[in-house]
């Protein structure tokens, strides 16, 4: 189905709005292909169409959703009516508002697709897959296998129309490889990932994919507890990822709102250092949630949270901006038809630094090199900011790696981390963890590492 088509199909919805309503249709047709390779065979190889319509009635400030897999006119038709009266018995809301049309300037969305992935035929589906998979078997004689070693796509058409002017399409494509290396020596054993993504198999790099994996998962072999101390601790980009996950949470206007955010209340205070810029940006293409428009329809932007350091504001969808009081930041959420928008950051980070990883770590006499968190989001509370997680990673030592470390814990919270912020690196990447969060090596001073004795690390 092509965006013309789908956009049809939505129209034929909305002309049949009521003068005393607005509707709001929502269309996508994404198919998705996923291999999975193991000991150079293939695994499982799936390859899922999703294709349907939802539809969001609002009448009298109550909102009712419904909707379909069956495009027929008929079937159109009950589900508008079944969102009718949905609405008809929901929660009265200000914040329950259609937005109208506003203009998406400035934005190249040829760079979010890329024809030549609807070339690529299912054997080169599985060649990518079997390829990192090898590659990664390969990496030495500390790798004992792999798991999880697979190739991603998809194709994603969205279209929006509503009674209130909005009319929109976009098409974006993706791709990824992932590989789960598998090391061991000596009775230690040690699991890392690699990945790599794009828009296209083209884009994907399959030898860096399982460098990647291997060098993670040697270097932790043979950890031992470390002893506890406060020291500096430098943050792997994936780990920095899983953090800023929390952070995003707390600065959606609905955790404020509903009473569940850290950030409450801080608007214009000085949180981090003043080179720290926290951006949510859903323009930027080469991220993975880049998209012209949310899913409201609202064009999304370039929304800077932490300004030189300084709190600025909430992101925001069309009803939390109602409630407070100012304009949606284009950061409603729509991953499928089925559910009526959320509301989410896009791609989301820390604007990265001048300095490479190495050069942060040859300026720190003695430091804990982050590089896996467990039960990250389980041992943090949303509200305070405070964590204590399981943490594997290296001892560094005159500014170079030395011992591994595994079975210790950092605990802080997330104010302390932006406030004893002292560098971020320039190796920004984006993963898809929690969303789209962009983790680049972050440095910050005087965490505590726990692990066996009390003592110098």
């Amino acid at each position: 189905m092509s965006a013309d088509e789908l956009l049809g199909v939505l129209d034929r919805i909305v002309d049949r709005a009521r003068a005393d309503e607005g509707v709001e249709a929502f269309g996508l047709d994404e198919t998705e292909t996923t291999v999975k390779a193991h000991d150079g065979a293939v695994e499982s190889l799936s390859s899922a169409r999703r294709r349907g319509v939802g539809i969001r009635v609002v009448s009298d400030r109550r909102v009712g959703y419904c909707y379909t897999v069956d495009l027929s006119d008929d079937a159109l038709a009950a589900a508008l009516d079944e969102a009718r009266d949905n609405a008809s018995v929901g929660t009265p809301d200000d914040g329950n508002v259609l937005p109208g049309p506003r203009p998406v300037d400035d934005f190249d969305e040829d760079q979010l697709y890329d024809a030549a992935v609807e070339r690529v035929t299912p054997d080169e589906k599985v060649e990518a897959a079997i390829a990192v998979e090898q590659a990664t078997r390969g990496g030495g004689r500390h790798i004992t296998g792999t798991d999880a070693a697979r190739y991603g796509d998809s194709v994603r058409i969205a279209a929006i129309a509503s009674s209130t002017g909005v009319r929109a399409d976009y098409r974006r494509s993706d791709a990824y490889l992932l590989v789960e290396a598998l090391a061991g020596r000596d009775g230690s054993t040690t699991s890392a990932l690699g990945l790599s993504m794009g828009r296209s198999l083209a884009e994907l790099d399959t030898d860096a994919t399982a460098a990647e994996a291997v060098d993670r998962a040697t270097r932790l072999l043979g950890g031992t507890a470390p002893s506890t101390a406060r020291l500096p601790v430098v943050f792997d980009p994936f780990v920095t990822a899983s953090f800023l996950g929390l952070v995003a949470g707390g600065l959606t206007a609905e955790a404020v709102q509903r009473g569940r955010s850290l950030f409450a209340g801080k608007v214009g205070e000085q949180l981090a250092p003043s080179f720290v810029q926290l951006v949510d940006d859903g323009r930027l293409v080469g991220g993975p949630a880049a998209a012209p428009w949310d899913g409201e329809g609202t064009p999304t932007q370039r929304t800077v949270l932490l300004e030189d350091g300084v709190l600025r504001g909430y992101l925001h969808h069309v009803a939390s901006a109602v409630r407070d009081g100012t304009s949606s930041t284009g950061n409603a959420s729509r991953p499928s038809y089925s559910a009526p928008p959320g509301l989410s950051p896009t791609n989301f980070y820390i604007e990265p630094g001048t300095t490479s990883p190495a050069g942060l770590i040859a300026d720190i006499d003695t430091g804990f090199y982050c590089q896996q968190v467990m039960g990250l989001h389980s041992g943090a509370n949303p509200i305070t900011g405070d964590f204590s997680v399981g943490a594997a990673g290296v001892m560094i030592r005159d500014g170079v790696f030395a011992e591994a470390v595994r079975e210790a814990t950092i605990a802080g919270s997330i104010p302390q981390m932006l406030e004893q912020l002292i560098a971020v690196g320039d190796d920004l990447r984006f993963l898809p963890f929690g969303g789209a969060m962009g983790g680049a090596t972050l440095v910050v001073d005087g965490m505590t590492l726990a692990g066996g004795a009390q003592g110098d690390a």
